[in-house]
């Protein structure tokens, strides 16, 4: 269901978790005045039911609009859960219950807007939103996880495993195994700050806080350097961080 209303051609992902019409068709209204006065493009998908979202939630938005008096589970308990399986996601409340809409901090919610919703203070609250994606904004990839595709962003994978044919995330956020080859991996990451420290483990040099004679220390976990790639490792890291 889905308004077609980017920055520099970028199709930016927004949901609307409103139980209320009226309401739902005000925020797509200004959505779509906003993207036209600022030359942005969204693409909106809507729930009126908490659970829904829930359940089908990918981690594929980057604006959340939440109203907190919803049926089966309030707003802020739903932000709550949310929290468990993206912590990146913008969350803006959209409430005619301001004195608990300030609670939302706890689950660290951009900021929230009171009913009714007037355009100017819309403008106001989404140049703010959109001002932190851009702050935010990370290089991503995407994985099929038993069926369903999950976006990762790089400055969360700590290293990525190697295991004949499957391919290990091991990422800030959780492990996420998929079916993949080393040198398709190489390729969608593109990144200099990723290197190998043996033909097994793909090693984010962000995460990297110690050499250990043959192993490095990796976001607290210990991996082995093989001899024929050491060089080459050593090498990279000297890069990496004689260019932060």
């Amino acid at each position: 269901m889905g308004l077609k209303v980017t920055v520099m051609n970028e199709i930016l992902k927004v949901c609307i978790v409103e139980d209320n019409p009226d309401a739902t068709e005000k925020l797509k209204l200004f959505l779509g005045e906003y993207g036209k006065k600022h030359n942005y493009e969204f693409s909106v998908t809507h729930y009126n039911d908490p659970l829904d979202f829930l359940e089908e939630f990918r981690g594929n938005y980057e604006f959340i609009f939440m109203d907190i008096e919803l049926p089966h589970l309030d707003g802020m308990e739903t932000v709550r859960r949310l929290r468990a399986i993206d912590k990146r996601v913008i969350v803006i409340f959209v409430t005619n219950m301001a004195q608990y809409a300030v609670k939302g901090y706890e689950v660290d919610a951009l900021d929230f807007i009171v009913k009714p919703v007037q355009y100017t203070g819309f403008c106001v609250k989404l140049d703010r939103a959109v001002e932190r994606f851009k702050s935010l904004r990370d290089k991503e990839i995407w994985v099929s996880e038993r069926g369903n595709m999950r976006r990762l962003f790089l400055s969360q994978i700590k290293y990525v495993e190697v295991a004949h044919h499957s391919v290990i995330y091991h990422t800030t956020e959780g492990i996420y195994k998929t079916y993949d080859q080393l040198k398709s991996v190489i390729g969608q990451l593109g990144d200099s700050s990723f290197a190998l420290c043996n033909r097994c483990y793909l090693v984010n040099l962000r995460f990297v806080t110690a050499i250990e004679e043959m192993s490095v220390v990796v976001g607290g976990e210990t991996l082995q350097i093989s001899r024929n790639k050491k060089k080459d490792f050593l090498q990279s890291l000297n890069v990496f961080l004689g260019g932060k």
